[in-house]
């Protein structure tokens, strides 16, 4: 029972727990409130036996005169905490003044869990989105969640003909990927978080009845699921499951919450590896005939080819050459090197298409004028507003010789470089293709010694500006100088020595797609066609 206070004691009034304990820590004093909250507590009782043992350790400290002893103690009562302040009298008594401060308390808590929570959020966006390989995004994802969200995890992806592709993860371990052949029915909510639905709640889950294989090696009796799925760009990105083992605390619907706020992060970054591997896939596809592949010698005339972009990280540009073998042996062989007006992707559709054309022209290729008017009018028949310069040439072992049929349209004319090292610039002229209705071109008859080369070039070669004050054209007759010191060099090396020039004359700076070609005849009487019944070609 609480004794009585004098009426103008200032703890007679006060409107929280108020104890009082001499030297010897008896309890002199109690308010109601005190007496509420401390069973058995009243006037004449032992704080030890009555009050928690926080407040009696700090009342110990209080009536001995501690130095350095908190001004304050503090500790729960039940589910509630208080601050506990002393007053001391000129006793020796202590007046505890004791004021709740568990909604304080539980503020706190909730702010520092939300940060830990959003600084995890942030560390997972910033690890999930370091990389596009959609493997690695389900490791990092089950990692993450094993480590932060619960005892185990597991990352589904959507299914892979009649397998689930599954990344496993159990706390302080490292993920494992399997496949699995199982009915995700068989888990509440596992069918449809796959399929994009919201979650099924946890606690419709019954732990019990999950199937043996969604349970890791080792791990033990489950206690609670949590199904969420990872939703993508517009189409399900997988399922993530948390386990907890039995005897943890069961998942708490704000765990559930943030389970959804990590799975929308992991399901963003996975769709985003998934359509950049898909896409990465596609392009790969679409390239594969783009890319240059080495060329060989052909029915007994070497052919060889370089291309350099306007753009150092770009592949394919607006500059393109092929070589297409004869369909029968004694027949000519028929080569092209074109520049479609732009840069890029724009252009390298246009040339996509110009080369498509071009390889179903090829039973005409014995006139050259009746392709270009036939080229010409699919581009002009196009939605593109893009024209294009090519030069034609038709190549045919005859003994020693070569014999050339080149045509060009609106392009730079070739250089014939003879066994002397004299230069020759071809004949041939023309208009450009895909510009005016008729695009006229003459075909001129060239023959090459062995040991004799045809160059076919962009313009992106001749124009290339560098030099000393950077401003100044490589130019015609740069490079005719340049071909006379290739005579008696092979194909491919006249090519390197060529794009090597053009590269250090521009340096670093910008400059046009830069395409060339040559067309040997060998010095040699060896007819062998390396890769002779392939279509070489390439498509810059």
């Amino acid at each position: 029972m609480s004794a009585s206070a004098p009426a103008h004691a200032p703890w007679a009034s006060a409107p929280y727990p108020v104890v009082i304990a001499d030297r010897d820590g008896t309890v002199t004093y109690t308010n109601e409130l005190a007496a509420a909250l401390f069973a058995g507590i009243c006037s004449g009782s032992a704080l030890c036996d009555t009050a928690p043992s926080w407040l009696t350790d700090a009342h110990a400290r209080r009536a001995a005169g501690t130095p350095g002893d908190a001004v304050l103690a503090s500790g729960p009562v039940g589910e509630r905490t208080f601050d506990a302040h002393p007053t001391v009298q000129d006793d020796g008594s202590v007046i505890w003044w004791l004021v709740e401060d568990t909604d304080l308390r539980l503020a706190r808590e909730a702010l520092r869990v939300e940060r830990e929570r959003t600084a995890f959020l942030a560390e997972a966006s910033n690890t999930l989105l370091s990389s596009l390989n959609l493997e690695r995004c389900m490791d990092v994802t089950a990692q993450l969640a094993a480590e932060y969200l619960a005892d185990a995890a597991l990352v589904i992806a959507p299914r892979q003909g009649h397998r689930l592709p599954v990344v496993v993860c159990v706390q302080g371990g490292s993920p494992q990927r399997i496949q699995w052949d199982v009915d995700p029915d068989e888990v509440p909510g596992l069918g449809e978080a796959l399929q994009g639905f919201p979650p099924v709640p946890s606690r419709w889950i019954d732990p019990a009845s999950a199937p043996a294989w969604l349970v890791p090696d080792g791990f033990g009796p489950v206690g609670s699921i949590v199904v969420t799925p990872l939703p993508g760009h517009g189409v399900p990105g997988g399922a993530l499951v948390l386990l907890r083992r039995s005897g943890e605390t069961a998942f708490s619907a704000g765990e559930e919450v943030f389970a959804r706020l990590f799975a929308a992060r992991a399901g963003a970054a996975m769709s985003a590896a998934r359509l950049y591997t898909e896409q990465s896939s596609l392009t790969q596809t679409l390239m594969r005939d783009l890319l240059p592949p080495v060329l060989h010698q052909i029915s007994g005339v070497d052919f060889a080819g370089g291309y350099r972009p306007s753009k150092d990280h770009e592949r394919i540009g607006g500059d393109f050459y092929d070589v297409h073998p004869a369909a029968t042996t004694g027949e000519a062989s028929f080569a092209v090197l074109g520049d479609v007006c732009g840069k890029g992707l724009e252009a390298a559709v246009l040339t996509g298409k110009i080369r498509n054309t071009l390889q179903a022209l090829l039973p005409l290729t014995k006139d050259h004028q009746r392709m270009i008017d036939l080229l010409n009018t699919s581009l002009l028949n196009s939605h593109q507003t893009l024209f294009a310069t090519l030069v034609m040439v038709s190549a045919v072992r005859e003994g020693k010789l070569v014999q050339l049929r080149v045509t060009s349209a609106g392009h730079p004319p070739v250089m014939i470089v003879r066994g002397n090292g004299a230069v020759e610039e071809g004949t041939s002229r023309g208009t450009l293709v895909g510009a005016r209705p008729q695009a006229r071109a003459t075909t001129v008859s060239e023959t090459l010694a062995p040991g004799e080369f045809c160059v076919l070039f962009s313009d992106g070669i001749t124009e290339a500006k560098g030099g000393p004050l950077g401003d100044e054209l490589f130019g015609e007759d740069r490079l005719k100088e340049a071909l006379a010191q290739c005579a008696g060099m092979p194909a491919e090396a006249i090519v390197e020595h060529v794009q090597m020039l053009a590269s250090q004359w521009v340096g670093s700076k910008g400059h046009d797609d830069m395409a060339v070609m040559v067309i040997a005849a060998p010095r040699t009487h060896h007819l062998s066609a390396v890769n002779g019944h392939t279509r070489g070609r390439f498509t810059a």
